[in-house]
Order: structure tokens, then sequence, then C-alpha cells
């Protein structure tokens, strides 16, 4: 029976190092420190009379969260800590030359992303002439095959998931180029818009290894996708400045960069970066706290003030939505900024943790959008009425039914969760799984749109 209770306690305290270990901010030696400091608490429990498996729950409930102990390790170690957010890990063995397939992958990646917008070119398609068109239904066409390609290789998925996700790639690239829609029709800025997202949800297929069933799996391809704008947005800032200096260097030589930087490092870069994002993103996670869910515990009161304000202002004028277009573009971002921001906090939040403060702030903010969207299908659903269907009017009319939807669950899930009348892990798996409503409706609009509208 000792030897039992001796194999289970080993067993626990080793699937406690191994958590450990995959906590970036510590060192082996950090691990072991806290391994020997957790047996010694066990070896005073049992002689005082305690059984193994219950000297090992308090144990390490008294030494606190697990984060908690990475996040102090982190504070005692900053020095560590920056130098892994650009260097590789020490040299240790698997580990290391995984790291290093890892990021000879990821070149290879970003070479074909970055070299496959320039293949049009190859055959008389002009990126700034009269071919603008084609590359803007085909922008995500360039890059997302190969961020598949990466996961595909990184999850080592089956031969069945690389087929399904082909047939897709396959299926979006004839969808976008198919029908000889001219470069101001409605259908070809829809199909330039939604494509990218459809496919971007093929590539969370990749992202999950095939296993696109699992609500935990889909939930991270959503910390995954915030992570991914914020990494991103940052490389894109930084490749302006380095395009600005670039023609300001070479011009004060007499030289004109200009060429070479619209035909290819802005094109060729920012196909590249997409590869590059995502493995920062892979490679640096758990090294510092996720950037998204801190940005929406920032930005989150601030939207909740700004509709709440715009609300009153409508009442106080009693002035309705202008229905144009650039209007409700305007507005259908902001209801997916704030679908975002509930996503994050979301993906971010203790689910067993009680309601709080932030929580109701979050209700108010999912409240009042939901208002606005409502407002905003009034004011489409009358304009259809006087002037009949559009791609554009059709378009902003199903996104905004699935807005709704969406807002409206969320918010109902949202009160009883306050009320305490409701765990907060079903508005998760509400989240994740509405997914595949968007999913639908992007490749609706990409596939069923041109034929209906254009050539109806």
């Amino acid at each position: 029976m000792t030897v039992d209770r001796d194999n289970d306690l080993e067993g626990q305290i080793t699937e406690w190092r191994a958590y450990m270990h995959r906590r970036r901010e510590l060192h082996h030696t950090d691990a072991e420190e806290l391994e020997d400091h957790l047996r010694s608490r066990i070896t005073e429990l049992t002689e005082a009379g305690l059984r193994a498996d219950e000297a090992f729950l308090i144990a390490v409930k008294r030494m606190g969260s697990l984060d908690e102990l990475s996040r102090e390790f982190a504070r005692e170690h900053s020095e560590r800590l920056w130098k892994q957010l650009v260097l590789p890990r020490e040299p240790d063995a698997p580990a290391a030359a995984r790291s290093r397939r890892e990021l000879l992958v990821m070149v290879l990646c970003a070479a074909v992303a970055a070299l496959a917008i320039k293949v049009p070119g190859w055959f008389g398609l002009d990126m700034s002439g009269d071919d603008a068109g084609f590359y803007a239904r085909n922008v995500s066409l360039f890059a997302l095959p190969a961020l598949a390609a990466y996961f595909a290789w990184q999850r080592r998925v089956g031969l069945r998931v690389i087929a399904v996700l082909a047939l897709l790639f396959i299926l979006g690239a004839v969808a976008a180029n198919a029908y000889p829609l001219a470069d101001d029709s409605q259908t070809t800025v829809l199909t330039a818009i939604h494509l990218p997202l459809a496919l971007w949800l093929v590539v969370g297929v990749a992202y999950v290894g095939g296993d696109w069933r699992s609500d935990r799996r889909r939930m991270d391809f959503i910390r995954f996708t915030g992570e991914w704008l914020i990494y991103f947005s940052l490389i894109g800032l930084g490749g302006g400045v380095l395009m600005a200096f670039t023609m300001g260097t070479f011009r004060a030589i007499g030289l004109d960069a200009e060429g070479f930087v619209q035909s290819w490092l802005l094109p060729c870069g920012a196909m590249a970066a997409v590869i590059v994002s995502a493995w920062l993103v892979e490679a640096k996670q758990s090294v510092i706290e996720n950037m998204a869910p801190v940005l929406t515990r920032v930005f989150t009161p601030l939207f909740a003030a700004t509709l709440l304000a715009f609300l009153v202002a409508i009442i106080w004028t009693n002035n309705g939505i202008d229905v144009e277009r650039d209007a409700l573009i305007l507005f259908d971002l902001l209801l997916v900024i704030v679908l975002g921001l509930l996503l994050y906090a979301i993906s971010a939040r203790d689910l067993a943790a009680r309601p709080g403060l932030f929580d109701r702030l979050q209700l108010a903010l999912v409240v009042s959008a939901l208002i606005i969207d409502v407002m905003v299908l009034l004011a489409i659903t009358g304009r259809i009425t006087e002037w009949g269907f559009s791609p554009n009017k059709t378009a902003a009319l199903g996104e905004n039914v699935i807005l709704l939807t969406n807002l409206a669950w969320s918010a109902w899930l949202f009160l009883g969760f306050v009320r305490g009348r409701m765990p907060f892990a079903r508005l998760e798996h509400w989240q994740t799984r509405y997914m595949i409503v968007y999913a639908v409706w992007a490749w609706t609009v990409v596939l069923v749109f041109p034929p209906v509208f254009d050539f109806a």
C-alpha cells in the first residue's frame, strides 16, 4: 500500500513538474528549486500524519498559484525575461532542434508568401494599374495558404485534413476569379472583404490540427487571432518606418527607391509579415501575458462610455442613423470591435471567478451594442423596402442579423452570469460555436452573391 501511495505521489509531482516546465518564465533551476520546496512541504505534512495525496494538495495550495509564482520569478529575473522575447532558449537538445526547424520552415513559408504576390506580374498583371481589382480579390490567397501549410506542418495533421484545406483554398481561388466581375462592382468589393475572413477560418482548421469540434481549441484560435493582429500591426508600423527611411536615405544620394518600395518591399513584406506574426505568437507565447486581453481591459470601459454617449445623443437630438454605405461599414466595424473585446475578455477570464465590476461593464457594452444594432437593422430594412435589394444592402442585412443574434444571446448569458444564475462557461461555449455561423456567411457571400446579383 505504501509503495502504491509513493507511486501516486510521484505521478502527481511529475504532472506538476511538467506544468512548471511549460512556463517559459522559469528556468530549469528555478523549477527544481520550487520542486525541492514542494517536496519539503509534503514531507512536513506527511510527518504530521496526513496521507501523501492530501499533503500534495495542501502543499501546492500553500505555495500559491503557479501563474503567480511564474510572475514572481519573472519580476525577479526581468533581464532573463526580456532576453526570451528576442533570443532563442538555451540550447537544450530536442527543444532547441525543433525550434531551429520551426524557424527554417517559417522562413520558407514567409518566402513563398512574399514571392506568391509577384507571380501574377510574370503574366502581365499590374498591381497598380488596371488589374488592381484582381489583386484586391486575391490578396488573401497569396499568404494564407502558406500560413495554413506552416500550421499543418507544425501540428502534424493527417492527409485527410490537408486535402480539406487544399480543396477549400482552391474553392476560394475559383470563387474569386471564375466570374468576370467589373472592378467597380459591389460584389468585387464584397469578395475582397469576405474571402480573407472565410480563408482565415480555413487557417483555423489547420491551427487546431483538424480538431475543429473542440471548444477549447477554437478558443485557442480566437486567442491566437487577437495576438496575431497585434503583432501584425506592430510589424506594419515598423515596416512603415523602414520604408520611409529607405526612400529618404536613397533620395539623399540622388536615387529614387520609391519604385522598389512600392513594387517589392511593401507587397512582399506585407505577405511575409502574415507568416512572421504567426510564428512570433507561437514562439513567444507564455513569455509575457497575452496583449489582447490586456488591451481589452483598457478599451472596454472606453467603448462602453462611447456607445452610451452615442445612445444619449440620439435620444437628445432625435436624429436617426445614416444608412449610406460608409456609415454602415463604420457601424459594422464598431459592432465587430465590441464582439472582439468580448471574445478576448472571455479568453483570459478565470471561469471559476465570481462576477465583478468589469463583467458589469462588459454587459453594459454588449447591451449598448445590441441597441445600436437594432437601430441599424431598422434603417437597413427601411432602405431595402424603399429601393430594393442590392449586394451591399443584402450583405449588411445578413451581417447585422448575425451580429444581432450573437449580441442578444451573449447579453442574456452575461445577465444570467452577473446575477449568479448561469456559469460563465456557457458564454465561452456559445462564442466558440458561433464562429461556424460567421464561416458559413463569409463563404455564402463569396460563392453565392456574384451569380445572384451580377449574372441573374
